[in-house]
C-alpha cells in the first residue's frame, strides 16, 4: 500500500492562507541549536513538515532532549548531549543533515556520519564545504559510504566560495563561530535563510558581521548558550501559494509573509498579468485571466528562486505563447515536465532549459512526486487540470509544506489522501 494525494480539478480558491516557519532555515537552525553549550534553545514557527522529524531523530541521536510545547514551539536540551557516529536512517532521508557536520565539527573537533540523502537534483556536491572546513583546519577521509571529519584546533581563514553555496556558507558558519580568530566567507550566499540563522547564533553569542552581503565576517567566541529564537515565514512556501492562487484565485490572500523576499517572483507575476495586491505582510491574488507568457532564469537570491522553478513552469502552461525557463543551480531539475507532459502539457525539455507552449488545458491523470518541488508542481496542475490527478510518492511534498491538504481544503479545493495498492 502506498499514499497518494488525489485533486478534483477545476474548483475557483477563496479565502486566507497562514504561512508556516521557513523549511530552508528550519533545517539549519535546528543543527545550529547543538551548538549551546548546556543549554536550553527554544525556537518558535517551526513547521510540521517530516524533514523536522527526521531533525528531531538526528537529535535524539546525539542524546538532545527535545520537547514539543504547542504546534510550532520546539524545545532543545543540550546538557547532556554526547558527541555519535550519525549512522541512522534519518541522515540517508534528509540531505540538510550535512549541517551536523559543521555543527559538530565547530562544538567537538570530530563528526562521522553517512552520505546525506535527499532529493536527487543532478549533482550536488560537498566539496564547497569539505574545503571549507579544510580551510579552518580539519582534514577529511570518506570511506565505505562514511565522512569522517576531525580537526585538533579550528582557526579562522579567509574562505572563497567558488559558487554562492547556501549550505556551504551556513555550514562553515557553524564551523567557525567557535574557531580560534577571524574567519572571512567570500562569495558567501545571501538567501534570507542564511541571515535567520545568523540573527540565531548572533543571539547565542556569536560574533558575525556582514550576513546577506556577499562577504560574512565571523570572530571566534568561546562558548554559545541557548536563547529563543522565531523562524523567518517560508518564502518559497509563500511562493507556492501565491502562483496556486494566480492559477486559481477568485479572492485568496497569502499571510504571514515577507514580500521583499518574494520580489523576484513578484516581479514575474505582475508581468505576466497576474491581479495582485501586495501588503505590509501579506498578498491578495483577484482572479487573473489572459496570462502572458514570460521567461525566467533561476539565480542565487535575490534571483529567482530556483524552487520556485518547478511549480511556476505549472503556471506558465496556462500562459498565452510561449515561455522558457533557463535552471542556472541545478541542471537537471526538470524531472516535473515529463509529468507535466502526461496531463497534456506542451513541454520541450534541452539540456538545462524548457520550453512551454501555453493555454493549453491540462487533464488529470496518475502522476509521480520526483522530488519535493516537483510535488508542488503537480499540486498546482491537478488544481488547474479538468478531472482527477492523482499523485504517487507523496512523501516528498510532506518533507517541505506544512498540512498541504488541509490548507488548501479551507481555500475550497477537492483534495483527499487514500491509500492505493
Amino acid at each position: 500500500m502506498k499514499e497518494v494525494i488525489k485533486i478534483e480539478g477545476g474548483h475557483r480558491l477563496n479565502g486566507k492562507v497562514t504561512i508556516g516557519g521557513a523549511k530552508n532555515a528550519t533545517v539549519a537552525l535546528i543543527p545550529a541549536a547543538i551548538l549551546a553549550d548546556q543549554s536550553v534553545v527554544d525556537i518558535f514557527g517551526v513547521p510540521d513538515i517530516s524533514d523536522v522529524e527526521s531533525l528531531v531523530e538526528l537529535l535524539e541521536a546525539l542524546n538532545v532532549k527535545v520537547t514539543k510545547n504547542g504546534e510550532d514551539h520546539f524545545v532543545f536540551d543540550t546538557t547532556n548531549m554526547e558527541n555519535r557516529d550519525l549512522d541512522i536512517d534519518a541522515v540517508t532521508r534528509l540531505r540538510a543533515s550535512y549541517y551536523f557536520m559543521g555543527a559538530l565539527l565547530g562544538k567537538y573537533g570530530y563528526v562521522k556520519m553517512v552520505m546525506p540523502g535527499g532529493c536527487y537534483l543532478g549533482p550536488r556536491p560537498f566539496d564547497l564545504h569539505l574545503k571549507g572546513f579544510e580551510a579552518l583546519g580539519a582534514t577529511y577521509v570518506y570511506d565505505q559510504g562514511y565522512y569522517t571529519i576531525k580537526a585538533d584546533k579550528l582557526v579562522g581563514a579567509k574562505i572563497f566560495l567558488d559558487f554562492a553555496s547556501v549550505g556551504a556558507t551556513i555550514n562553515i558558519m557553524l564551523a567557525a563561530v567557535l574557531a580560534e580568530g577571524r574567519t572571512v566567507i567570500e562569495n558567501a550566499a545571501k538567501e534570507p535563510e542564511i541571515i535567520d540563522v545568523a540573527n540565531f547564533l548572533t543571539k547565542m553569542g556569536a560574533n558575525i558581521r556582514g550576513a546577506g552581503t556577499n562577504v560574512i565576517t565571523i570572530e571566534g567566541v568561546e562558548r554559545l548558550e541557548g536563547k529563543p529564537h522565531d523562524i523567518i515565514p517560508d518564502r518559497i512556501e509563500a511562493g507556492t501559494y501565491i502562483i496556486m492562487a494566480a492559477a486559481m484565485a477568485d479572492d485568496v490572500t497569502i499571510e504571514n509573509i515577507i514580500p521583499h523576499h518574494l520580489e523576484s517572483l513578484t516581479s514575474k507575476l505582475i508581468e505576466m498579468g497576474v491581479n495582485m495586491e501586495i501588503g505590509i505582510d501579506s498578498i491578495r491574488v483577484l482572479r487573473s485571466d489572459d496570462l502572458k507568457s514570460v521567461d525566467i532564469t533561476t539565480q542565487v537570491y535575490p534571483g529567482f528562486a530556483t524552487d520556485l522553478q518547478q511549480p511556476m513552469t505549472t503556471l506558465l502552461t496556462k500562459a498565452e505563447g510561449f515561455s522558457s525557463v533557463r535552471e542556472t543551480i541545478y541542471t537537471e531539475r526538470f524531472k516535473h515536465c515529463i509529468e507535466l507532459q502526461r496531463m497534456g502539457a506542451k513541454i520541450n525539455v534541452a539540456t538545462a532549459q524548457a520550453v512551454i507552449q501555453g493555454n493549453g488545458p491540462l487533464f488529470g491523470n496518475k502522476v509521480v512526486a520526483t522530488d519535493l518541488r516537483c510535488g508542488a508542481a503537480l499540486v498546482v496542475a491537478g488544481l488547474m487540470a479538468d478531472g482527477e490527478t492523482e499523485i504517487q510518492d507523496v512523501y516528498h511534498i510532506d518533507r517541505g509544506y506544512d498540512d498541504i491538504d488541509n490548507k488548501l481544503i479551507a481555500l475550497g479545493a477537492k483534495i483527499r489522501r487514500e491509500f492505493v495498492e
